[in-house]
């Protein structure tokens, strides 16, 4: 069986998901517990830290397209994205552990150059694992439908990494004392977090790197590799550029990814501040979510068979929108039967909107890198080259670059809304609690509504992507004829 037809079997795509629990362990940590962190606990101004973990962020986003290309021009007896999956292991765990274990006695400045440094340091080890292991998705995986499933499990993997990063946290290393209300302002929970999350991201990683092992012989390989160099590089970013679906897919996660990630800076300071949970209630959140996560399974083929791809991303995305700011527009605006915080309906009204996003995102981010691996197989029929290290590499340099931006935004908004640094609960102004939900909801929900908008310029559909592999099938079979046929010993050889 080619390996253009060939489908996978369960164990490698479980063990392909089981390496997205890696960036779902560390998107958790980011987008919940750096800048509260560094920011109320350690003390260091919220533009600080926002400016800290942005510049990480821009670090990131330039290796991106460093992972991709050299992953595409690899060529080894363990293919081209198993060495950059193994080499990667253990360097995050080390770099994790020292980010939330800082010294001691340091300035502001100290602690912001820290915070850069190990920033860096996880980002850029994530990244030289996440994109090669994106791309080498796209190579186990051929078949179109196929494909979609393989990135929802992937997406799975990585929702439920981050929801049991969520509760794992709230419940047995950040609890409520009397000392520390909210229990996140405990210094000494961050020394077990770095370590515990630290190492369980090093063994999803080693985990992916065996189970996927032996499907190394049948990976799609290109007709022919080139040698890497940075000018080449360039010229493949606009090469990738000229294809108007990358281009609609790219610029739509840049207005999503922004709102997400401002929206990921100020998540901690609402759960504790807006609603005024405890850490113990935080805690039940991600269960919540967990279990929407596992019913969405069942909603991501069927959405993608009623909608195709494309409106599995747009429809889906704009209920999510929605539910996550009803509950907060109504608390806003002060609706008399909306219940108060007092209330024991509360926790369950925003486990409820939980469960809806829980059950839905993960149809939208799986769909979008089931769409980024159709583009490669288009990009080849363009180009003749096969560059699905260079595509997603680009795709996470955008969510990377807005990100840096988003989370700056939200250092400085912090700093703006004058919210005060190791904040007991229930000791923050109500009208610095009131911008912080208006902030967080629905000022920056306009912006997301914009990128639904950019995401109607993709073109593939299921039809369309059948023709490309047909192309690239008979491409392939005259490549073959013709190497056979040039051969020592053949008929027109010598």
């Amino acid at each position: 069986m080619s390996s253009s037809t060939r489908r996978l079997t369960a164990g490698p795509m479980v063990a392909f998901g089981v390496g997205q629990l890696a960036e779902g362990i560390k998107n958790s940590a980011f987008n919940t517990f750096v800048l509260f962190f560094y920011q109320q606990v350690i003390g260091v101004p919220g533009s600080l830290t926002g400016l800290a973990l942005g510049i990480a962020l821009c670090f990131d986003a330039i290796t991106d397209p460093l992972a991709g290309a050299l992953s595409d021009k690899t060529r080894t007896r363990w293919g081209r994205r198993h060495p950059f999956l193994l080499a990667a292991a253990l360097p995050l765990a080390f770099a994790f552990y020292f980010l939330f274990n800082p010294p001691d006695g340091l300035s502001s400045f100290g602690y912001f150059v820290w915070l850069t440094v190990f920033a860096i340091l996880v980002r850029g080890a994530l990244t030289f694992y996440y994109v090669p292991h994106l791309a080498l998705g796209a190579e186990m995986a051929r078949d179109y439908s196929q494909r979609s499933t393989l990135f929802a499990v992937s997406q799975l993997f990585g929702s439920v990494g981050g929801a049991l990063t969520g509760f794992i946290a709230y419940r047995f290393f950040f609890p409520t004392t009397a000392e520390f209300n909210p229990g996140l302002l405990n210094p000494e929970g961050y020394v077990g977090f770095g370590v515990t999350f630290g190492i369980a991201m090093t063994l999803a990683i080693l985990a992916c790197f065996i189970g996927t092992f032996r499907e190394i012989p049948y990976l799609q390989q290109p007709l022919e590799v080139k040698r890497f160099q940075m000018l080449g590089l360039f010229r493949e970013l606009r090469d990738v550029f000229h294809n108007p679906s990358f281009r609609a897919l790219f610029f739509g996660m840049l207005f999503s990814t922004l709102v997400l990630s401002i929206e990921g800076v100020f998540s901690p300071y609402m759960g504790v501040h807006f609603w005024g949970f405890t850490t113990e209630q935080l805690s039940l959140i991600p269960l919540v979510a967990l279990v929407g996560l596992l019913c969405s399974v069942a909603v991501m083929p069927v959405a993608t068979r009623l909608f195709d791809k494309k409106g599995a991303v747009i429809y889906p995305a704009a209920v999510v929108i929605v539910t996550t700011n009803v509950l907060v527009v109504l608390r806003l605006l002060d609706v008399p039967w909306f219940p108060g915080n007092d209330s024991p309906l509360i926790l369950p009204l925003v486990m409820t909107t939980t469960f809806v996003s829980a059950l839905l995102a993960p149809v939208v981010f799986a769909t979008i890198n089931s769409m980024f691996a159709d583009i490669a197989d288009e990009h080849e029929v363009e180009t003749g080259e096969r560059r699905e290290g260079v595509i997603f590499s680009a795709r996470s340099f955008v969510i990377k670059t807005t990100g840096a931006v988003g989370v700056f935004i939200g250092g400085l908004l912090l700093d703006f809304i004058a919210f005060p640094r190791g904040a007991a609960a229930g000791t923050v102004p109500a009208d610095t609690v009131w911008t912080l939900g208006l902030l967080q909801g629905p000022a920056t929900s306009i912006f997301t509504m914009l990128g639904l908008l950019l995401y109607l310029g993709y073109k593939l559909d299921r039809k369309r992507h059948a023709e490309i592999m047909l192309e690239l099938a008979r491409r392939r079979n005259a490549a073959a004829e013709s190497a056979q046929t040039s051969a020592p010993g053949s008929a027109h050889g010598g």
